[in-house]
Parts: structure tokens; sequence; C-alpha cells
């Protein structure tokens, strides 16, 4: 079995989690899924398996979403390998999905392929690559709508062009605590780009874990998307790593870090977010290194202590209790 993309290290691991791209592609003779008949939604299915399982390098898990159960529908979005909307609504969606959820695509979502590539740290352009050598296959045996004046065309107006969202996930907790978030938050808006939170929205974002996206796609290549958005991630980053300079001086920031630490590794019942709360603080003093924990376990752990995925963990259904003792047996054992 592939270990996890997750599992292993990138750069910029102190600030940037994780690198995603994102292609919306549509095959011309077929509607948009929003006008698709459901045999019409399967076939598109079928013909964009057959293309996949052509491509050389890369073997995709098949799995058509009414087949899931719930707690497996929510588990994927949870490890964002399928958006919260995708999940919401089963007939005549499937997924395809490399072993180690590096690459997914979703199909018949707003558009009949989405097609995810994420990486661990920061690798913008390494994802380009990937997701853009998969688009080209995928070409060579599908027919994508496209106009040579508008680019490629998809069922929402705002990704028409280059169909491409690219982002990357960061770590922002001295950013929040020194309560720059906000501006910082209307400062990327007015420059083409979203943050918001990965888990979460706005400046609340659980775990202080923020997404980074452009928002433009009309008007503009992906290489020029790409390197705006790595100059904005990288002067991100440059002023999360000042304020953790300033915070570290007061002594009440270290102290949180052990506090946070104590409470994970001896709690006996934690719910998601205390649990969040708790590990961002953890990793904060990981990197600094107070404390030796690696962040690629953090990283794991806040994907498999989701709800959703920490039921799927002993295959059956668990009440809230269950799950908070569950999740604290988890985390001590992972810490020790």
């Amino acid at each position: 079995m592939s270990a996890k993309w997750y599992l292993g290290t990138g750069a910029q691991n102190d600030v940037v989690i994780n690198t995603s791209i994102h292609l919306a592609r549509n095959v011309r003779e077929y509607p948009f899924p929003n006008r698709l008949s459901l045999p019409d939604k399967l076939k598109v299915n079928l013909v964009v398996k057959e293309a996949a399982d052509k491509i050389a390098d890369y073997s995709f898990n098949y799995a058509e979403m009414k087949t899931l159960s719930q707690s497996e529908v929510v588990s994927l979005a949870e490890r964002h390998l399928v958006s919260p909307e995708f999940a919401s609504s089963r007939d005549g969606r499937a997924l395809l999905l490399t072993e180690d959820e590096a690459v997914s695509i979703m199909l018949n979502e707003e558009d009949h392929i989405r097609l995810q590539v994420m990486y661990a740290g920061f690798a913008l352009d390494e994802a380009y690559k990937t997701a853009n050598n998969i688009n080209n296959k995928l070409s060579e045996k599908l027919d994508f709508a496209f106009d040579d004046k508008l680019g490629y065309l998809t069922q929402d107006p705002t990704a028409l062009g280059t169909g491409m969202k690219a982002s990357v996930v960061l770590h922002l907790p001295a950013l929040v605590s020194t309560s720059q978030i906000t501006k910082l938050i209307a400062t990327v808006s007015k420059l083409g780009l979203s943050l918001r939170g990965s888990y979460g929205e706005g400046a609340a974002a659980k775990g202080d874990m923020f997404r980074l996206s452009n928002t433009i796609t009309l008007g503009i290549s992906e290489r020029a998307a790409i390197e705006n958005l790595k100059s904005i991630a990288l002067q991100i980053a440059a002023q999360e790593r000042s304020a953790r300079e300033e915070i570290f001086k007061a002594p009440v920031t270290e102290d949180r870090i052990y506090r946070a630490y104590g409470v994970l590794k001896y709690a006996r019942m934690i719910d998601t977010n205390e649990f969040m709360e708790l590990i961002s603080l953890v990793r904060l003093g990981a990197v600094k290194g107070l404390i030796n924990v690696e962040c690629q376990k953090i990283e794991a752990l806040m994907i498999q202590m989701q709800p959703a995925t920490i039921s799927l963990s002993v295959d059956r259904p668990l009440d809230r209790v269950e799950r908070d003792k569950l999740r604290a047996y988890l985390v001590r054992q992972n810490l020790d």
C-alpha cells in the first residue's frame, strides 16, 4: 500500500502544510452536469474512467458515490479529496483516486471533471506539472470543451479560461494571535486571491489553517496565476515567521504550547474543535524545537482525527462520547 501524500515532507513546511492544483474540464459532447440526465452522467463517468485507466504511471481506484456509506463520503470531504458540495449529493457522481490520495478526480460535480493534485509542503510547480500531465493524457482520449477566446468552458463562469484553481494551505497561528489575519484576508482579496479557513471559514478557521487560492482564471495564463500565488504565499509565510518571533518574546506563548501538549498527552476525552486548537499550538512548538513531534505526524493527526474519518478507523458508527474518547486515546498513542 502506498504511503499517503501527507506523510511526506515538503518545502517551507514550518508554515506551508500542502499545495493543491485543481483543473475543471468538461467533455464537449455532453451538457454540463446540472443539465445531464442520470444515464448520461453514468456515460460520462465511464468514458472518463476509461481514459484515466489508460494513463501510464497512474493507477486509479474507482468508486461510484452512491455505493459509499455516509461516513465514507464525509471522510473524503474531511480529507479534502472531494468538495463538501460533491459529498452532499451522490447520484451520478463518481471518484477516481490514487492509492496515495495525491491525485483525485471528481466526476460530475459542477463540471464533468474536477482533477486535483495535492502534495505536502510548498510544491506549486511540481503539483502543476503533474496535473498538466494528467490533463494532457486525458485530452488525448477526450474532447474537452474549449473556446479560442474564452479558454476552457466551465459551468461556473468565474472558472472560465484556465479552469485552474491553485492553493496552498498555511499554518498561521502567530498572525491569528497578533490579530493581523483579518487585515491580511482583506488585502489578498484585492490581489486576485482568497484566504479562508481550510477547516472552517474566515478568521475563526480551525487549527489556524488557512487556504490561499487564486480567484482569477480568465485573461491570465496558468503560469502567471501560479507565480502570483507563489509570490504572495512566500510573503505571508515571511510575515508569519516574523510574527512568531514577536509572540515568543512573551513567556505566555511557550506556556500555552506546553499546556496544549500536556492536555493532548493526558486527556481522556477531546472534541474536534479543542483538538484542532491544541494541535495547532503543538505544531508551533514542534517547529520551534520545543516539542519533539514530527510535523508529518501532526499533519496526519489533523486529517485522521476528523469525526467521520475517526469513525471509519473502527469500521462502525460512533456516538459523540465514543468518538471523543477514541480521539483522545489515539492522540495519546501518537504523541508518546
